[in-house]
């Protein structure tokens, strides 16, 4: 990924390219259960079914730095794929954050170490040694979105987006144009002008 799209980016809010684009947007349900930071990376997929947390080292084997781990937990709805161990073994591996539509444990390690990670909550109930399934660097849906290796995450404390690569400087010059344009705006509100009047000039 060039450093200047990346740049590019990490000034972006994804609340900004939700007033350009409507796909690539996981649900509400996603949220950042450690730092609010905002990262952006090219994706490294995983695929993990039910209880089976196999593929997860294998695929950190595959990471380079600045990779965001987008995990797919195949609608499992109980164990937690995630937790203290793989935070500082993905932190070794370079990865900038962890996207997974399903849960995590040791939230308070996992918030100390620093990693940025969005997933749908908690459990105590954690995936099983033992398992030998999963997939690495595959397409992946994580959340309803299909999610490829190399496809740009974008994720901040508004939520995830999932851009195709060939989009992504698009996109980042025109949000960074919509951003450029609200700033003046919010002066004028406060200077005591309503939106009204700035929108459609009535007074």
């Amino acid at each position: 990924m060039k450093p200047d799209l990346l740049n590019s980016l990490l000034q972006v809010e994804t609340a900004t390219l939700g007033h350009a684009i409507t796909e690539g947007f996981m649900t509400p349900a996603m949220q950042c259960a450690t730092s609010e930071k905002r990262c952006c990376g090219p994706a490294l997929t995983v695929s993990l079914p039910g209880d089976d947390g196999y593929s997860l080292p294998l695929a950190l084997l595959k990471a380079r730095p600045g990779d965001v781990l987008v995990i797919e937990r195949l609608n499992d709805d109980r164990h937690a794929c995630w937790g203290a161990v793989m935070t500082e073994a993905a932190l070794q591996a370079g990865i900038s954050a962890v996207v997974l539509d399903g849960y995590i444990t040791d939230i308070g390690a996992v918030r100390a170490a620093g990693l940025a990670v969005w997933c749908k909550g908690r459990s105590p109930v954690t995936t099983k040694a033992g398992k030998t399934g999963g997939s690495v660097n595959q397409t992946v849906t994580c959340d309803g979105v299909r999610v490829g290796p190399g496809d740009i995450v974008l994720a901040d404390e508004n939520g995830v987006v999932v851009l195709a690569p060939e989009q992504a400087e698009a996109l980042a010059a025109q949000a960074l144009e919509i951003q450029a344009r609200e700033l003046p705006i919010i002066e004028r509100i406060r200077l005591g002008e309503s939106l009204a009047s700035i929108y459609y000039g009535q007074q």
